[in-house]
């Protein structure tokens, strides 16, 4: 399988998003947040990269950042910075899951057609 290019794309966003919150606000949890975040989230992209059915770190860490960004977002209704990474999170949470099972059809596939012909 191809690189999680998705994955990466959303944990660099996330850790942009923090380091431009201390930037912009002097906010030095915004900034822990993000790169911590942006951290894990890139290391899940790695791994499903690696192997697309390994996505429990992702989808962990998709969900707690989308639930804490919908909850702000909930209480705010400022659309911005919440709101876009509560959407993002649900987008990313659902591409894992399909990518994770698109992967376990195409390995049941290919160990039933192995199968066969052994």
């Amino acid at each position: 399988m191809p690189a999680d290019i998705l994955g990466y794309i959303y944990a660099a966003t996330v850790a942009a998003g923090g380091v431009l919150g201390y930037v912009k606000a002097q906010s030095i949890p915004s900034l822990g947040a993000g790169l911590i975040f942006g951290s894990v989230l890139g290391y899940g992209a790695y791994q499903t990269s690696q192997d697309p059915t390994n996505i429990r770190v992702s989808i962990a860490a998709t969900t707690l950042l989308g639930g804490i960004m919908g909850y702000r977002y909930y209480n705010t209704g400022k659309i911005m910075p919440a709101g876009i990474i509560a959407l993002l999170s649900c987008l990313v949470f659902v591409k894992t899951i399909v990518r994770s099972f698109t992967a376990t059809a195409l390995i049941n596939e290919t160990l039933s057609k192995e199968s066969k012909t052994t």
